[in-house]
């Protein structure tokens, strides 16, 4: 959902141009207060707000922004702007937010993966050192190997998704 913050008569008239061309709905706020309110109750992909309310009340903006959470903020001054550009600019917002979600999720996924492996080739060394203690009864050999099984299984799956991921990029290429 897309909030629109403009106290205009034409606001309803660019909101339903908005929720016809993106396919989302459109909730309208004529000011601050009603926009602060809207963003208590729901949560908002993009906050389309004319660009002459931020330098009228500033303090009210900036508690505004804090709330936003993930919701890209597209200032727009509607008076020179046709709904046509205003959607071209918050299409533009989106994908750039959608671009940016997806390569912070590559990323985590793969910091997360590398530790993972980090954490797995110690297991897996860890293993081998107590494996070569002469003392060890054959039930605890056999749980240590179970371990063993268990880790390289991990980092098969680990490898696996780090293969798949580089014949994507080849594929790509």
């Amino acid at each position: 959902m897309i909030l629109l913050v403009w106290s205009s008569e034409r606001a309803q008239e660019c909101a339903q141009a908005i929720e016809q061309g993106l396919q989302q709905p459109v909730q309208v706020a004529s000011n601050l207060e009603q926009a602060g309110h809207a963003m208590k109750a729901a949560s908002f992909s993009a906050v389309l707000i004319d660009q002459w309310i931020y330098p009228a009340t500033p303090t009210q903006c900036n508690s505004l922004f804090q709330h936003v959470g993930s919701a890209v903020v597209v200032t727009v001054n509607f008076a020179i702007s046709a709904t046509e550009r205003v959607m071209r600019t918050l299409r533009a917002s989106l994908d750039q937010r959608d671009r940016e979600i997806l390569a912070n999720r590559q990323e985590t996924s793969a910091t997360f993966r590398a530790e993972l492996k980090d954490d797995v080739t110690v297991l897996l060394l860890l293993c081998g050192v107590v494996l070569q203690e002469p003392n060890l009864t054959e039930a605890v050999i056999g749980r240590i190997q179970t371990m063993v099984q268990v880790a390289n299984q991990i980092r098969g799956k680990l490898l696996g998704d780090d293969e798949r991921k580089a014949g994507a990029a080849a594929a790509h290429a």
